[in-house]
């Protein structure tokens, strides 16, 4: 793969803000160059909240979707130019039906290779969908390149809005064997819980703190685990539609008698035991070492929670490892656009139960200087990464 500097962006389900990681991308190496996050304004957040809730019309749809893409590359733009960018958009419909699967990520892609002018890739997940896959989950090939280690088997576990996990086993062969799929909720029942009860002065339970001081209610997480997506085999991917606000308005019901720390704490343990029920159903061996990423890796008391879960296992955060945390999703699509640039597949069908491998991404361009662009890669190139 020739050396590329590629952008990674990424906007999560969590609905708080972008994350841009600049990474030098080689045929067997990622490397964070530059980290930095925004966070969404007000009105934008709320109408991000609103579209992926399904209560936004399609005139107003249509422009947020030119809103955030101008959001975007309003805060792409940093002293050291990429070779190209890697945009996954904002999703704001994930529907993994296996007879009439569908997705949506708003966020149009033009505005930034027209800041940046450079190749802008998006819209990963829908070649994936059309060759029969769920299109999720895609941070595969970067977890498999980034943190596989010979003559081990270890989880990396992602929580966002929603927790996925890539079982990476290398103890045998050449290469390792890759499982990955979600296994549920992550933040986001907890975020819409503490936006609810403290009517919108917390979006976030920030620590933990909420949840440490909390005690889980026994009987709720017994009937919330009973869920049947939690059983549901891999490949499997959900969202939103599934764990979000719907979900939500009927465990709320559950919880009237709750205070905010118990029904924090209730929800920060359902995050934690959904993750254990999925491995100890789903993967082929019991791990020794779970990285932990995405935001939920920030939260001691949902860590603890997990530690409880898997008492010989060994827990680390991606942070330990070199990678903050943020940095991981957008440096997934940063790799993807690598790959889709020299027309390699992005996706692991056996772990997103596509027919085939496929190119992952639509390629935008603007007008600009293309032997300006290949020059400045292939002077890049020469200089020791």
């Amino acid at each position: 793969m020739k050396n590329r500097l590629v952008l990674g962006i990424m906007s999560g389900t969590s609905l708080d803000g972008v994350d841009y990681a600049l990474c030098a991308i080689s045929s067997d190496a990622v490397r964070l160059r530059e980290l930095w996050s925004v966070r969404f304004p007000t009105r934008l957040r709320q109408a991000l909240h609103r579209a992926a809730a399904g209560w936004l019309p399609s005139h107003e749809l249509g422009q947020l979707h030119h809103d955030l893409g101008r959001f975007y590359a309003l805060h792409a733009r940093r002293p050291m130019s990429p070779d190209a960018v890697g945009l996954h958009g904002q999703t704001v419909y994930h529907h993994p039906d296996p007879h009439a699967p569908g997705t949506l990520q708003i966020g149009e892609p033009a505005y930034l290779a027209e800041a940046l002018r450079v190749p802008v890739v998006s819209n990963f997940r829908a070649p994936d969908i059309a060759a029969g896959g769920q299109g999720a989950p895609l941070a595969t090939m970067f977890h498999r390149l980034v943190f596989s280690r010979r003559g081990e088997a270890i989880c990396v576990n992602n929580i966002g809005g929603i927790s996925n996990v890539t079982a990476l086993d290398w103890r045998r062969g050449s290469a390792p064997k890759v499982l990955a799929f979600d296994t549920g909720p992550g933040n986001m029942l907890i975020d819409l819980a503490m936006s609810h009860f403290t009517r919108g002065n917390h979006r976030l339970d920030r620590d933990g703190a909420w949840a440490a001081r909390g005690k889980p209610s026994e009987a709720l997480l017994e009937r919330w685990l009973r869920h049947p997506y939690f059983r549901n085999r891999p490949p499997k991917s959900t969202g939103r539609e599934l764990f979000g606000e719907p979900f939500f308005a009927r465990i709320l019901r559950d919880m009237r008698r709750l205070s905010l720390r118990d029904a924090v704490a209730t929800l920060t343990e359902l995050t934690a035991r959904s993750i254990a029920v999925n491995y100890r159903l789903h993967l082929p061996f019991a791990p020794k070492t779970i990285l932990l990423t995405g935001g939920g890796a920030s939260n001691p008391t949902l860590v603890g929670a997990i530690a409880r879960q898997f008492p010989d296992a060994v827990i680390q955060t991606c942070q330990s490892l070199g990678w903050p945390a943020q940095a991981i999703e957008p440096a997934a699509f940063a790799l993807l656009a690598a790959l889709r640039l020299e027309s390699k597949p992005g996706n692991l069908p056996a772990t997103t139960g596509a027919r085939h491998p496929a190119l992952l991404g639509q390629i935008s361009e603007s007008w600009a200087d293309a032997k300006s662009v290949q020059s400045r890669a292939a002077n890049r190139s020469m200089k020791p990464q």
